[in-house]
């Protein structure tokens, strides 16, 4: 395939397939667009450095994943992330059902949001999962019961402070 900038239309195409799915993975890790942005730069930039060849689809989406959740937990523990605090600038509660689930969804923990938006989001079985995040099935299920469980307080706790106001 011819290059052009070093970059070949099979890694083009490549690209074009996962960036959504990278993206969005980023930003439900990340919780803010500026860090999911840095995130899926470092993913991509290391797909076309390491210049990899995946055997089937399902091998490519493998590697997108577990590269994306990796370059989510480098950032998290960077020097940066782990000293400074960022200011709240978003105080109200959202109005509308969809920003009050997104707004939940940031309140759980890490590996409860990971496995809710493999699951949900990139329609992944628990089977994929469990290899993609190399734990077992039944942590797998377990892990969604509890996000699941942790969601749903969220929400009623979030319900429950609207009616007080």
């Amino acid at each position: 395939m011819p290059k052009r900038d070093g970059v070949s239309q099979e890694m083009k195409e490549t690209v074009m397939r996962n960036k959504d799915m990278v993206y969005r993975l980023a930003f439900s890790q990340m919780k803010n667009k500026d860090d999911a942005d840095d995130v899926f730069q470092e993913v991509f930039c290391r797909y076309i450095k390491k210049q990899q060849k995946f055997d089937s689809a399902e091998h490519e989406k493998a590697w997108f994943i577990r590269v994306t959740l990796n370059c989510c937990k480098t950032v998290m523990t960077s020097f940066w992330k782990t000293r400074v605090e960022e200011l709240d600038e978003n105080t109200e509660m959202p109005e509308t059902e969809k920003e009050e689930l997104e707004f939940a969804l940031k309140q759980l923990p890490k590996r409860y949001n990971a496995v809710l938006h493999l699951f949900y989001y990139e329609d992944l079985s628990v089977e994929e999962i469990s290899e993609i995040l190399k734990i077992g099935k039944s942590n797998v299920r377990m892990l969604l019961t509890r996000a699941r469980r942790a969601l749903k307080d969220i929400l009623e706790r979030s319900e429950k402070d609207e009616r007080c106001l």
